[in-house]
């Protein structure tokens, strides 16, 4: 019985390492963001949109080819920290 060949080769285990010390450091920077967004106070609402602008520049970076994970799984937390703080309506999400 033989097991059909994968088309991509496995990772090794430093690469593993490597891709959970970059979404660790990821999730880091998100929660960081989060807590400026959320706390800030003299934050405004185009400061807000370059942060979470600038997070996704930087998640990008670490994790090249990544957009829609980014803008699934981060920036609607992002764009909710923001709707909170200055109480915005749904309608302004598109903006950021």
């Amino acid at each position: 019985m033989s097991f059909p060949q994968q088309s991509q080769p496995s990772q090794t285990i430093a690469e593993k390492d490597e891709e959970r010390r970059r979404l660790r450091r990821l999730q880091m920077m998100v929660g960081m963001v989060r807590a400026v967004l959320s706390q800030e106070p003299g934050l405004t609402i185009e400061n807000a949109a370059e942060l979470i602008s600038d997070c996704r520049h930087a998640a990008l970076a670490m994790f090249p080819g990544k957009e829609l994970a980014f803008d699934l799984i981060y920036k609607p937390r992002l764009e909710r920290a923001v709707k909170e703080r200055y109480r915005l309506a749904s309608t302004v999400r598109e903006s950021f």
